[in-house]
């Protein structure tokens, strides 16, 4: 035994037995054949349920887990929270308990002191066949009730504009994770192949807060990330300065032809086949994105249909020409557009977050929302084309019943808000989840936002739980290990 033996603790002495060792040695042997035969065999290690990707062709249209009742989605973002109480969830209760204190209410919240409850700030009325309780701010939408399914007892993880932001758009507060267009994209691919299968389309007053967060791929592959353009911001480099068309093209020819050599030399390449795709679908997006993004050849009578004419409101204009464009490539084929208004902090000036003059604040974004998003479902409809897309509007928390002390806007609440779908799949007319009286928490039918992307992504014909990819060792989703399909918005 060797001198240093004795300062080994029992377990190291236990080690030291020669009989033992041979015993332990040819039980791991064993352990370790049987855990290659059930490797082998699919029996250990959990299975991806992801889609089978060729890397020339990442953007091709693939099959969904079963038949989809949406081929496209549109997202409306409004970014900033938009305060349920001022729009969708009436709470005439408010109206009794007007600047009167909220028994038992918290004292402090997110941005400080809690103020007197506060009515209402715009007038509520019932609107079509269902009777609706929709606000005055937003007269364009609320005549749309009856086509839409509301959720109205939503929750979020978060009562901070980013990490929120994250929560809805990638069902995570960290950053790094995939966005919803990503995974979406990643499972179907697009219909169109001269285009982006993710488009993102910032407000014409900016990015919001968490940016390209909100339309990021995470750890899926780079191809699946969102691309940005709008109407004010077509997409950059498309055409070098200073060479003439024919110029590009033999440059183009000739770069085809290199890649393809370079590619047959190098067979079974998955990077080097996407960074190839990568490329052609730059050189096709050359011709196709300037034909796409030229609002000027709308009719007379869809600009004004949307408010892109209005040379009072250069916001709301721009707004309109987004909401033009986002058609446009719907009916192109594009998979995913995400549409945002609002833009990023500013005090409320800029978006939705209103927290010291709340009414004030609301009347101006209303108004660049309004017309164009109402237009924008209107004319998907006309066009034969709601029939296979789904419209989804959402924000990423709500507001509180109260106002702040000392000033006139409403603090930020996670704990119960609104958002709702329409078009393909959706059930009109229907609304389900409530919060309590004074719309503070959800307190029936209560929805996380894990439920509300389940939802999305089952009427596109995915099994949230069964779209994954496995990241260091963790077959991750976009609904985490949580989520509910919300069966009571399906047609």
């Amino acid at each position: 035994m060797s001198p240093h033996a004795e300062h080994l603790s029992p377990a190291g002495h236990h080690l030291l037995d020669r009989r033992r060792f041979l015993s332990s040695s040819a039980t791991a042997l064993g352990s370790v054949a049987l855990t290659n035969l059930l490797g082998l065999d699919g029996l250990l290690a959990a299975q991806s349920n992801g889609p089978i990707i060729d890397p020339a062709r990442p953007y091709a249209p693939r099959q969904p887990h079963f038949p989809a009742k949406a081929k496209n989605v549109v997202v409306i973002f409004c970014a900033g929270a938009v305060s349920q109480l001022e729009t969708w969830d009436y709470k005439p209760e408010l109206i009794k308990w007007d600047d009167k204190p909220l028994p038992g209410g918290p004292a402090v919240t997110f941005q400080g002191p809690a103020g007197n409850l506060a009515r209402p700030q715009y007038t509520f009325r019932q609107r079509g066949q269902t009777g609706k309780w929709v606000s005055d701010m937003i007269p364009h939408l609320a005549e749309l009730t009856d086509d839409i399914a509301f959720v109205h007892s939503l929750t979020s993880k978060s009562n901070t504009h980013g990490p929120a932001e994250n929560f809805l758009s990638t069902g995570f507060n960290l950053d790094g994770f995939p966005s919803l267009g990503a995974w979406t994209t990643y499972a179907l691919g697009s219909e169109n192949q001269d285009l982006p299968s993710y488009v993102a389309i910032p407000d014409p007053r900016g990015v919001p807060q968490n940016g390209a967060n909100n339309w990021g791929p995470g750890f899926l592959p780079a191809a699946f990330q969102g691309t940005t353009m709008s109407s004010k911001a077509p997409v950059r480099h498309l055409a070098a300065p200073g060479i003439t068309p024919a110029s590009d093209q033999a440059a183009r020819s000739l770069l085809q032809r290199m890649n393809a050599r370079h590619l047959a030399a190098h067979p079974g390449d998955g990077k080097l086949a996407a960074r190839i795709a990568s490329y052609e679908l730059a050189a096709r997006m050359q011709l196709s994105v300037p034909e796409i993004s030229d609002i000027s050849t709308e009719p007379a009578q869809i600009l004004k249909l949307y408010g892109a004419d209005d040379t009072q409101n250069a916001d709301k204009a721009a707004f309109a020409k987004n909401c033009i464009l986002a058609r446009r490539l719907i009916e192109k084929g594009v998979r995913f557009v995400q549409l945002f208004n609002g833009a990023y902090a500013s005090g409320g000036k800029l978006n939705w977050d209103g927290h010291n003059a709340l009414k004030e604040q609301y009347d101006v974004h209303a108004s660049i929302l309004d017309q164009p998003a109402a237009a924008l479902i209107r004319d998907l409809k006309a066009r034969g084309l709601l029939d296979d897309t789904l419209v989804v509007w959402c924000t990423e928390f709500g507001r509180m019943p109260f106002f702040q002390k000392g000033a006139k806007g409403r603090d930020h609440n996670p704990d119960g808000f609104t958002c709702w779908m329409t078009g393909a799949g959706v059930k009109p007319g229907v609304s389900t989840g409530e919060c309590d009286d004074l719309g503070q928490k959800a307190v029936k039918d209560i929805h996380p936002l894990y439920d509300f992307n389940a939802t999305i992504l089952h009427l596109l014909g995915l099994d949230h739980e069964r779209l994954t990819f496995e990241h260091n060792g963790v077959q991750r989703r976009l609904t985490n290990v949580e989520g509910h399909v919300i069966k009571q918005m399906l047609a």
